[in-house]
């Protein structure tokens, strides 16, 4: 494991890039340090480390967190990207790592991909577990609750649509820009497999989602012609999520 945090470490100090650094922690509004290296760096870096294997859980989260440790912004991506990657472990006994690390990361950049590749696959075989969501979804921090909110987005017709339009409604009242946008995003990815079950849903609802929910949940609807654009005028509308 040492040796693995040394090679991450290694790898993108030959990589660095001052030039980019700074305007790569602007763009994430973070002050953070980054060393400059895009994703393209990032993947090779990761590919490399791609057969090393944990001998157990425990193993598997101490990776994890030595990297997430680290001081840099590539350093705790690759820590995630090494979580995804070893499937294995992507189970319901790693979630109390996987809250911890959105506790910790607080921004959209480390939260939705541990929200949707990583909380996500980890319940999705584990139906009876979806409902310790509920817990979440009424958590003090707004990145746990856009977690609950997400969670579900990559399962299409295996969504608990029960679940998900009682989370959005829960949340609608809400303030946060992240959480309005995750009601939208998490509506949107729902609508390929069920769109006129989210139409009917944003339509009956339409007074108690924000702007924002109701264009992000309806812009696939709106593009294949099932729902009108409620602002015409604003041309191609709002830009998607990262």
């Amino acid at each position: 494991m040492k040796d693995l945090v040394q090679f991450v470490q290694g790898e993108l100090e030959k990589r660095a890039d001052p030039e980019k650094a700074g305007p790569m922690a602007a763009y994430m509004k973070t002050r953070m340090p980054f060393y400059g290296v895009q994703k393209k760096g990032r993947d090779e870096i990761a590919q490399a480390f791609a057969d090393y294997h944990p001998n157990s859980l425990q193993d598997y989260e101490k990776v994890v967190l030595s990297l997430w440790s680290l001081p840099h912004r590539e350093e705790k991506y690759l820590a995630i990207n090494f979580a995804i990657r070893k499937s294995d472990f992507i189970q319901p006994a790693s979630l109390p790592l996987y809250e911890k690390l959105i506790r910790e990361g607080a921004w959209w950049d480390f939260v939705d991909s541990i929200a949707i590749s990583l909380v996500g696959v980890a319940l999705r075989e584990n139906r009876k577990l979806w409902k310790s969501m509920d817990r979440w979804i009424e958590d003090e921090d707004f990145w746990i609750r856009r977690t609950a909110i997400l969670f579900q987005a990559r399962y299409r017709s295996d969504t608990d649509e029960d679940q998900l339009f009682d989370y959005c409604l829960r949340s609608a009242g809400e303030k946060e820009f992240f959480i309005r946008k995750a009601i939208g995003w998490a509506l949107r990815e729902y609508s390929y497999a069920r769109p006129e079950r989210v139409k009917g849903f944003l339509l009956e609802n339409r007074e108690l989602l924000s702007g924002l929910s109701y264009r992000e949940g309806a812009r696939k609807l709106i593009r294949d012609g099932l729902m009108k654009n409620p602002h015409p005028q604003r041309g191609a509308g709002p830009k998607p999520d990262p």
